[in-house]
């Protein structure tokens, strides 16, 4: 990250999200993770890293980074670990997700993070990453690794607010609009990163 030539877009969304006193739910698809921790220093977040072999080396990364680490999946400790992050939320901290991980289908959104900001009343921010030179790894979730001393930009997408009484329906186009928003901030990364 150091040797990067970094640029950050749309970064007013999260702050203004902080200067109302809410604290924000930050996703990424999970191909973009790899340069997350330094999207926003100096900021409390609970991490959401799965009981998959995986999740033991970034629990490891996360934790020596300062972040709060809560272990669950869809499958497996979801429940547990939904209940820990609605707590992290009310507490003051800001809670991460990637909300196709941790096997995907790659770039599909779960309902989980949607049902996480019914319930906490906390709105969701996309973010995404792009790098320019970049290798993407042949893995399910085309993981991204930036080449040293080149460009990296991170794209925030604007906030968005599930309603406490939101019904199945509107639950699910929620999904659809988390999805399309993740979309859009990973091509805008790119695109930024691309062409300088």
């Amino acid at each position: 990250m150091a040797t990067l030539r970094r640029l950050d877009v749309g970064r007013h969304h999260p702050e203004a999200c902080w200067a109302r006193g809410e604290r924000v739910i930050v996703t990424f698809w999970h191909g973009r993770l790899l340069m997350m921790p330094f999207v926003y220093p100096g900021q409390s977040a609970a991490i959401l890293i799965s009981h998959h072999r995986d999740g033991e080396y970034i629990t490891r990364i996360a934790e020596r980074s300062g972040f709060r680490v809560v272990r669950g999946s869809a499958t497996r400790g979801g429940a547990r670990a939904f209940r820990h992050l609605i707590h992290a939320l009310r507490d003051g901290s800001n809670a991460v997700i990637t909300p196709d991980g941790p096997k995907g289908p790659r770039q599909r959104a779960k309902s989980g993070i949607i049902e996480l900001a019914r319930l906490s009343g906390m709105p969701i921010l996309p973010v995404a990453f792009g790098a320019w030179p970049r290798t993407i790894l042949k893995s399910w979730d085309q993981f991204l690794v930036p080449h040293p001393f080149g460009r990296g930009v991170y794209v925030w997408g604007e906030p968005i607010y599930v309603p406490g009484n939101a019904d199945k329906a509107a639950l699910e186009k929620f999904q659809s609009l988390l999805a399309e928003r993740l979309d859009a901030v990973v091509a805008e990364a790119d695109t930024r990163a691309a062409n300088g």
